[in-house]
């Protein structure tokens, strides 16, 4: 590990992120990526002065612009999972360009270091569990068809966000495709105990491929993220969709349900059972087809004879009687219009079980 050190200090005008107003910080950027900013001039010998702007600019975008004052930059990156843009000032062209190239340098170094580490620790996929759960994760990031990283990407949109990350929409620099990005923060999925789920749902996106489910272009790692980059289906959650509409035709239910079988019926002919579906784990494509997503709750290695146990899925869509750990309810019970089902009718067959009592009799 080299040793951390000052690459370049001085003062920058700054603009705020909010209120769109100039202010002078005196920066410090360093070996380690750390671009640190102060109202005054630190003393070095003095470390309790508390920095007003700290962010990274490893796998950081640059750009010139002569608005809204000349000799500007701007600094694009990502500060954990969210893209961010910094907007910088100086008094000269060529202050500008020593300023860039020290940011470039340090970027491109940072860049150097993490292949060097990945060539002088080559991961098997898939091997034997490690002893470390952050070794674990990266064993199962490790069977990227092609080499990508952060910056070969442009960040356009928030899509979504959760405990463990965010999911923004990208845009391939070499292609102009759209993906959706999803990037996860390492230390949260350990602090959560959810490695097993990612490794899960990593080896299921790269084993799989069928038109129903998800498909994965990349899978790569950056020392505290880990990102999938997965085809982007813009035509929203079949949650939405009901919601708006509030029922669907019998037409169009039957065909989501269609798609959705063939979706699972690949998946079990594949030894996967796929234990979270719910309409906000449905997307639609461009063409209105169905693409499952968020494959964090699959069990792998599952043979017809097989049974589960794990209490797993969102309540909201359990069976009553697996929410409630009562006895299960069969086909039996509903064919001979048992008293605790009302028959059909335009909705569906309903429940009429008072789920206070401990069994269904």
């Amino acid at each position: 590990m080299n040793e951390v050190h000052i690459v370049r200090e001085g003062w920058l005008q700054k603009r705020g992120e909010y209120i769109k107003t100039w202010r002078p910080r005196y920066f410090i950027l360093k070996s380690d990526g750390s671009f640190i900013g102060y109202k005054e001039k630190p003393d070095l010998n003095d470390q309790t002065s508390p920095p007003l702007n700290n962010f990274s600019v490893a796998e950081c975008q640059l750009m010139k612009t002569e608005r809204p004052r000349p000799n500007t930059f701007v600094i694009r990156c990502l500060q954990w999972t969210t893209v961010i843009e910094r907007t910088f000032h100086v008094e000269s062209n060529e202050e500008r360009e020593e300023w860039m190239r020290a940011i470039q340098s340090v970027a491109n170094s940072l860049k150097m270091q993490e292949q060097e580490e990945e060539e002088e620790e080559p991961m098997d996929v898939f091997g034997s569990p490690s002893e470390s759960s952050l070794e674990e994760m990266e064993v199962a990031m490790s069977k990227s068809r092609n080499k990508v990283t952060m910056i070969d990407f442009e960040y356009l949109k928030l899509l979504g966000k959760g405990t463990f990350g965010k999911v923004i929409l990208v845009k391939e620099k070499s292609t102009g495709v759209h993906y959706a990005m999803k990037i996860l923060r390492k230390m949260v999925i350990i602090a959560k105990d959810e490695v097993a789920h990612t490794v899960t749902e990593s080896r299921v996106l790269q084993n799989t491929r069928h038109p129903f489910l998800t498909t994965l272009k990349y899978a790569f790692q950056t020392h505290d993220r880990l990102c999938f980059v997965m085809e982007y289906a813009n035509g929203g959650e079949l949650f939405f969709h009901l919601s708006r509409e509030r029922v669907f035709t019998e037409e169009r239910a039957r065909f989501y349900g269609a798609e959705i079988v063939s979706a699972l019926e690949y998946l079990h002919s594949r030894d996967v059972v796929y234990r979270d579906l719910k309409l906000e784990n449905l997307m639609l494509d461009k063409d209105g087809h169905i693409k499952i997503t968020d494959f964090g709750l699959c069990k792998e290695g599952i043979t017809p004879d097989a049974t589960m146990k794990t209490f797993c899925g969102t309540p909201e869509y359990l069976a009553p009687e697996v929410r409630h750990r009562l006895k299960p309810v069969t086909l039996f019970y509903m064919h001979n219009r048992d008293a605790r089902w009302c028959g059909s009718h335009k909705g569906g067959v309903s429940v009429k079980q008072n789920f206070s009592s401990p069994t269904l009799r």
